[in-house]
């Protein structure tokens, strides 16, 4: 499974995040964000790698919940390791999430002894009803800010990007149901001549017939139809994500906590979710393209220095990123030497 991971791109993408990160610490002040960062408190750090192992739970009692709606069953365990192991999967590869899909989706395929197409189309339902509570999020944030303080410009800026967003997904959403026929004929159209181009890079690889491609992606669609028609199902999973983001919000503030500046635990609401979607970068998990949007919104959301600023999204960092770099790593390899054994 490692091992289908382009290393190349990867080892770039890194090399690129690392000097973005370099860079925003430049600007910020090496020296400010060292003092301040010596001043943490290993035992607030413990609890931010807790945190991030709750969360990592969470989202996965949330796979846990749409593989079992497509008859598809995951023990607690194993769900906790699956999603140990996408998150990896998402951290490692370009576009976060989006870049990670069908990476994670032959890893679920593999341990749950389950169709590739159920399985991508559990963890695209999955990355998508994950986005939704964040918008929630984000919105209680600014409304929290509009009715306490006074949204400066770069609040202004982010409350306006969330609008956009809720006006995007929605339209979003209504034009795949609207037009769902058309869609997957649509996506067999396009997937057959990128598959043809694919089989002539990896001439070790056939491309698959146009017929075989429309039974695959018409399995995708029907099992989107039916996960769609178990609404209380998907509410559940809705419930465990929400869980999820407020771990990810409460490991932020621990961060702060660790280096002895507590911050009101509302006024981060709106910053987890916006540098959620910064994830969606060209870079390894959003590596780099986070850190900075993290720093942009927490100066004027917190009223903290730049210093201290940066010493906690680096902790923050630490706990949500390069962590479950170590532990999915361990479960991706442990899923695919099991997969391979059965």
């Amino acid at each position: 499974m490692l091992g289908e991971i382009d290393a190349r791109h990867s080892l770039l993408g890194f090399a690129v995040s690392l000097a973005i990160i370099v860079v925003l610490l430049w600007v910020v002040g090496f020296g400010e964000v060292a003092r301040t960062f010596a001043l943490v408190r290993p035992v607030a750090v413990l609890a931010v790698a807790g945190a991030s192992l709750c969360w990592l739970f969470a989202w996965g009692l949330g796979l846990r919940t749409v593989l079992g709606t497509l008859d598809v069953p995951v023990s607690l365990p194993g769900a906790f390791l699956v999603q140990s192991a996408v998150q990896f999967t998402n951290n490692v590869t370009p576009f976060g999430q989006a870049g990670g899909e069908p990476i994670s989706a032959l890893l679920i395929a593999r341990s749950a002894d389950a169709e590739y197409e159920t399985s991508l189309a559990a963890i695209a339902s999955v990355d998508a009803i994950n986005f939704l509570p964040s918008i929630a999020f984000a919105v209680a944030g600014i409304v929290y800010y509009a009715v306490e303080f006074t949204l400066g410009p770069r609040l202004l800026q982010a409350a306006l990007v969330v609008v956009a967003m809720v006006v995007l997904l929605a339209l979003f959403g209504y034009a795949a149901w609207r037009y769902r026929e058309r869609l997957e004929s649509l996506t067999v159209s396009g997937l057959t001549p990128v598959l043809r181009a694919a089989s002539r890079v990896l001439p070790f690889r056939r491309a698959p017939p146009k017929a075989v491609v429309q039974t695959h992606v018409r399995g995708f669609y029907r099992d989107l139809g039916r996960l769609a028609g178990e609404p209380k199902r998907l509410a559940v999973t809705l419930v465990f994500s929400a869980a999820g983001w407020l771990c990810l919000v409460g490991s932020l503030w621990l961060s702060f906590f660790a280096l002895g500046h507590p911050v009101p635990f509302q006024a981060l609401f709106v910053v987890i979710p916006l540098a959620a979607i910064a994830g969606l970068a060209p870079l390894p998990g959003g590596l780099g393209s986070t850190e900075a949007v993290l720093l942009l919104l927490l100066v004027p959301v917190t009223s903290v220095s730049a210093a201290v600023a940066g010493a906690a999204v680096l902790v923050h960092r630490l706990g949500t990123y390069w962590f479950p770099i170590v532990v999915g790593g361990g479960s991706a390899a442990y899923l695919s030497s099991s997969s391979r054994s059965k």
